[in-house]
């Protein structure tokens, strides 16, 4: 099995739990990105579903309605091995042949109305629900911590096991694809592989992100300039910078949780942007068309900079979790967690840097 290369910022010993996704010890709620306007011509559902994809719910609810699946909105996707919650929307002559819709998966909980369909990305985040089990007392005490330091410095935003397919390296195919030792006809499923070898890029590159914020954390300025072949004056700014995630001149940051791209110049000042949560940094997806760092960032991010015949992006390289609870059942040597996490980012990287460990 492929292991995925994701460095974290702590360096605790690995904590042992069991964690299955399954419907009753994964919920996933959807959040909207606006309120519904509760009139228009399209019908918004909010449905809950558990152990079916997206996409099959989609065709259940297709083949109900003798209509297209491209004729249904949605915002996003949900995980299969879970308990979900989320909106569809169809037009709103199709409300009465959903009076008699019935399936033990699936299950209309309300309905209101909305001006537009809903298009992929219509929304802010989803909020979940975790039960972690065979917890010891112990590691219970060392969770409560772990969360507490989250809730103050936030996480990596890397892309999750489920992005790279059952093996972890779907990307290798994209890579072929792209080196033009493998053609694949199905256009869908080839930009699919593609875009999971821009995810597995910007793993590395927020890898090696990472790995350069952690020895700034641990050494002394001195030690640094023995590690690091830049001026004395680059090293002391970006070793006072407060957060953990150093931030680097060139770097290309974005106003947080959205907003314009814009370039590091000064790292003093962007970094009390950073620590108060307006901004954050970037890292690239390959591809056309987008924004690449400059000056030392560029330095560490060319490595990991490759042709792809793919649209290119940025995507934050630091994320805060927001509503971070968790409790221990101490009689079970359960820990349940709910947090909210912003769209595209994964449940499962929150609990990999809690447990500094492959989740799978």
């Amino acid at each position: 099995m492929m292991k995925l290369d994701r460095l974290y910022p702590l360096s605790h010993a690995p904590i042992q739990f069991h964690f299955r996704q399954s419907p009753a010890d994964f919920v996933v709620t959807e959040i909207p990105l606006y309120p519904f306007s509760g009139e228009g011509e399209h019908l918004i559902l909010k449905v809950r579903k558990k152990a079916l994809t997206t996409w099959q719910m989609l065709e259940i609810l297709s083949a109900h309605l003798g209509i297209k699946v491209r004729d249904i909105g949605y915002a996003g996707l949900k995980d299969k091995d879970a308990m979900t919650i989320q909106h569809l929307s169809v037009h709103k002559k199709y409300e009465k042949a959903l009076e008699n819709f019935s399936h033990e998966q699936i299950k209309i909980l309300e309905t209101t109305y909305h001006d537009n369909k809903l298009r992929i990305g219509h929304l802010k985040g989803n909020r979940f629900f975790i039960r972690l089990k065979k917890v010891s007392p112990t590691d219970a005490k060392k969770i409560d911590s772990l969360l507490a330091w989250i809730g103050q410095q936030g996480m990596p935003n890397y892309f999750g096991w489920q992005r790279f397919g059952r093996e972890g390296n779907n990307f290798e195919t994209a890579r072929e694809i792209i080196e033009g030792k493998f053609t694949m006809r199905n256009r869908k499923k080839r930009d699919f592989l593609i875009s999971a070898y821009q995810s597995h890029l910007f793993n590395l590159w927020l890898s090696k992100r990472i790995e350069i914020s952690r020895l700034f954390e641990g050494l002394a300025p001195k030690e640094l300039g023995q590690v690091f072949v830049w001026n004395d004056e680059t090293i002391k700014a970006v070793h006072r910078e407060p957060h953990f995630f150093k931030l680097l001149p060139g770097d290309v940051v974005q106003h947080y949780p959205h907003g314009r791209l814009f370039t590091v110049d000064d790292v003093h000042e962007e970094a009390k942007r950073f620590q108060s949560r307006d901004t954050s940094p970037t890292g690239l997806l390959c591809g056309e068309k987008t924004t690449h760092a400059t000056g030392l960032a560029w330095e560490i991010e060319k490595d990991f900079v490759e042709e792809v015949p793919a649209k290119g992006a940025r995507r934050y390289a630091w994320i805060w979790p927001e509503d971070i609870e968790g409790a221990y059942k101490k009689e079970e040597w359960h820990y349940e967690l709910h947090f909210t996490l912003p769209k595209g980012s994964y449940a499962t990287v929150m609990l990999e840097m809690i447990a500094n460990r492959e989740i799978r």
